[in-house]
């Protein structure tokens, strides 16, 4: 399996840190005519850090509703918990394309919800690649006692956060596997959500501090607030058409599918996961309300056409997303003609932000990926 493990980890702390370096402006800008700085004051007071705010909120819930189900397991427990780590899974959509600064200094991602990177290597269903789980480690971790969560490797991410508990909570026999070393089990589970809330915590709390360098910072090099939010839509929009949609579905495995690499596999909430991640890159997009954000600053560089086109992107995409049901991981085989349509129209729109939006931005795309656009 080619591990892509080294390059996204460099990508992440390019992400981390901001470029005090001098940058030419994009080339059609006007100096002057567009306020860059109000543009971040937005994205962090409106978008970012109320949307860090909600995420804890619903994480403290989901840590309460796993404590529960730790406790005293049943079906009711489970039911309740379903709820808590669905509406906290949607939520964390909504920050994944702000992976830079704090969350790229926490490795959020990687130890809340990884995705492998652009590793594509599904030979057969037990590799370690997409949105899987590792059941294994786990349920060693569970019997030995003996495992150290903040460990960085590929295994410890597959080993906790929302695929975790995905598994934990609701794989099979989720209930009866408390009947063997329970005591163990249920720790191990705690653990598992306790950690999520500890690294959320410490995001929130750095993001009081790290605003001020983040709406200081006008230019739109590597490793600036600019820079990094557009690389961050098209690395999302990569996420999309890979481990999201196109990998599980089988496009890099000769049409073979492999459902259980899907997000929220257990849960059976991928199409809701899908829909809620485009709808955040339409809002960072759009900035929240739209009239400071990424979409107006290109309108101002005289990119009319091409902010209607993305746009009218991000729509049909929305759309072809919502004709898909959950599970998803039954849809790739049962409605696999709405998945594709899906795919082609992800495709296009990753084209747009990717090429189109970052070339007019003067934006270097500083991630790549291994199949193509």
């Amino acid at each position: 399996m080619k591990n892509k493990l080294l390059t996204a980890a460099l990508f992440i702390l390019l992400f981390s840190c901001s470029k005090s370096t001098s940058e030419p402006n994009p080339g059609n800008e006007n100096p002057g005519t567009f306020d860059k700085s109000a543009m971040l004051i937005n994205y962090a007071d409106n978008v970012i850090i109320p949307s860090y705010h909600q995420l804890q909120e619903n994480v403290n819930a989901l840590v309460a509703a796993v404590n529960a189900f730790a406790d005293h397991p049943s079906l009711e427990a489970q039911n309740a918990a379903l709820i808590a780590f669905s509406q906290s899974y949607v939520r964390y959509e909504y920050v994944e394309a702000f992976n830079f600064g704090p969350a790229g200094t926490a490795q959020l991602d990687y130890y809340l919800n990884f995705s492998g990177g652009f590793d594509y290597s599904f030979t057969e269903d037990g590799v370690l690649a997409g949105y899987t789980v590792d059941s294994i480690s786990i349920e060693n971790n569970i019997a030995t006692g003996n495992y150290d969560l903040t460990t960085y490797n590929r295994n410890n991410f597959y080993s906790q956060g929302f695929p975790a508990l995905n598994y934990l909570l609701f794989g099979p026999n989720a209930i009866e596997k408390f009947g063997n070393n329970a005591a163990s089990r249920a720790k191990y589970l705690k653990d598992v959500a306790h950690r999520m809330k500890e690294l959320v915590d410490k995001v929130v709390t750095d993001w009081s501090t790290y605003r001020g360098s983040f709406v200081a910072n006008t230019k739109s090099d590597v490793g600036s607030p600019i820079g990094n939010m557009v690389n961050m839509l098209a690395y999302q929009m990569d996420m999309m058409k890979g481990p999201r949609i196109g990998w599980p579905f089988g496009k890099q495995s000769n049409g073979i599918v492999f459902a259980s690499k899907s997000e929220g596999y257990f849960a059976g909430i991928g199409s809701q996961l899908a829909r809620a991640n485009i709808r955040s890159l339409k809002n960072v997009y759009l900035g929240g309300s739209g009239s400071k954000g990424i979409s107006a600053y290109l309108v101002s560089l005289k990119k009319e056409t091409l902010n209607t086109d993305v746009l009218a992107q991000f729509d049909i995409v929305i759309a072809k997303l919502d004709a898909i049901p959950d599970p998803l991981s039954e849809s790739f085989t049962s409605d696999a003609n709405k998945v594709e349509d899906a795919y082609k129209e992800i495709q296009k729109l990753l084209t747009l932000l990717k090429t189109d939006v970052s070339s007019a931005l003067g934006v270097q795309i500083s991630f790549m990926d291994n199949d193509g656009d």
